[in-house]
């Protein structure tokens, strides 16, 4: 979310949430996001929750910045199928991974999950990969908020060390980390 203001370039106020005070379980914050987690996005009277749905608000609401293709086009249609892919099908095996990693209590981790995990990750990769070949972004010959957000899960993805086999995604996510608002939000 914060890459997506940066590349907005819109005035944003941030606040850190200490969950080992539990304040993500306070009245205050659970009344922006029920379920108590990050990220969380207030905007005037709008409270929104889940990185896509705050991604898909914010560049919509600024779409003259050209973040999201335009209504009815096919590239529109395109956009939605790589934010519910990366939810459904990219995301969910590194949060998987970490559920039974270290977030869940211990008597609910499974360990033997992490590889299924990890297979599933590889899987989800190959599509994304598959869709690259040729192309400098996902959608058109553009950048968009869906390279966002399935960028930045395939950080997280090399960050964990999770290998995907697919050099053409280190090389999409090396393009995407050159972008300026990404290297602003590198500095702070």
């Amino acid at each position: 979310v914060y890459w997506m203001l940066e590349e907005l370039g819109v005035p944003y106020e941030s606040h850190s949430i200490d969950f080992r005070q539990g304040e993500h379980l306070s009245p205050e914050y659970l009344a922006i996001n029920p379920a108590g987690k990050v990220p969380a996005l207030k905007d005037g009277d709008t409270n929104l929750f889940e990185s896509a749905a705050i991604l898909t608000y914010l560049a919509e609401k600024y779409d003259e910045k050209g973040f999201i293709p335009q209504l009815g086009t096919r590239e529109r249609n395109e956009f939605f199928q790589w934010m519910f892919y990366c939810m459904a099908e990219l995301e969910q095996p590194l949060w998987t991974n970490a559920k039974h990693k270290f977030a869940l209590p211990k008597e609910w981790r499974v360990p033997e999950v992490r590889e299924t995990a990890s297979f599933e990750w590889k899987r989800a990769c190959k599509v994304v990969a598959q869709s690259m070949d040729g192309k400098q972004f996902l959608v058109g010959d553009r950048f968009t908020a869906a390279d966002i957000l399935v960028g930045q899960t395939l950080m997280w993805g090399q960050f964990i060390q999770f290998d995907h086999e697919k050099p053409i995604l280190d090389e999409y996510v090396a393009r995407l980390k050159k972008r300026e608002a990404f290297q602003k939000l590198k500095g702070e």
